[in-house]
């Protein structure tokens, strides 16, 4: 064989080689690439069964907690109204003209507060109303019931509303929920002010409330306690939604969590 073919040959050997390790290299990268894949269709196949989850246990807890608001609602503003309207009525004197109609009037009255109040509570019971309605109606509703109960609230509301997704909305709202709850179960608040600031790039909502407020320690996320419980479920929550959850509180100066929503 001369030196001419023997070049050749080597140089076919060589290109032949390095065509097997192309097919090779290319068969490893679309392996790589197709498991690469599974893994991210898998990732996000179990970020949406446990998105689709929370949605579920915001929805259930959204319910439990509407549930027990109407409970003491009924039994402690409806159920008084309607005892009083029962008064009136029982104690008509029908030989009295006048005194009859007042009386009359004044049950009429609360009979029409009681159907209001019972229209407004079977408004809430459905966590679609927060869909309906939007999250700033549904806030102001829930604000609503507060005051009822005593507090002082005020929403405000900067900017143009824009409407999120019903999905995000309704979570957005549980973690609003909860930390008004917090409020009635460990503030001793007199005020409660929620702000809701449309921004360019997001909406940015605070609860804040004048109560006794607690030092850092005492609300550390990390402990396992009831309340810290509460505050991780609405640090995931935000998380989940792709919003950031803080809390500042000064011990006598009251607590103010913070939800930063962006829109995209």
């Amino acid at each position: 064989m001369s030196d001419k073919q023997r070049e050749i040959f080597f140089l076919i050997i060589a290109v032949t080689c390095l065509l097997a390790l192309l097919t090779a290299f290319m068969a490893l990268t679309v392996i790589v690439y197709n498991k690469r894949k599974r893994k991210i269709i898998l990732e996000n196949e179990i970020i949406k069964k446990n998105f689709e989850q929370e949605l579920l246990r915001t929805q259930l807890e959204i319910q439990e907690q509407t549930l027990k608001t109407i409970s003491e609602e009924i039994h402690d503003n409806i159920g008084q109204v309607l005892s009083l309207a029962k008064l009136k009525l029982n104690t008509l004197d029908f030989a009295k003209e006048e005194a009859l109609r007042e009386k009359t009037t004044d049950a009429k009255s609360l009979v029409s507060k009681a159907i209001q109040d019972l229209r407004d509570l079977s408004r809430s019971l459905n966590t679609d109303t927060i869909a309906s309605l939007g999250l700033v109606r549904a806030l102001e509703q829930e604000l609503e019931l507060f005051q009822k109960s005593g507090f002082t609230t005020s929403l405000q509301v900067d900017g143009s509303i824009r409407k999120l997704e019903p999905q995000r909305e309704l979570i957005i709202f549980r973690i609003i929920q909860e930390s008004l709850n917090n409020i009635i179960k460990h503030a001793e608040a007199k005020t409660i002010r929620v702000n809701a600031s449309y921004q360019e790039t997001g909406l940015q909502l605070s609860v804040e409330d004048d109560g006794k407020g607690a030092p850092v320690s005492a609300l550390d996320m990390e402990k396992n306690s009831y309340r810290s419980l509460g505050l991780r479920n609405m640090h995931n929550r935000a998380t989940m939604i792709g919003a950031v959850f803080t809390l500042l509180s000064e011990q006598e100066r009251g607590t103010k969590v913070t939800l930063d929503i962006p829109f995209n």
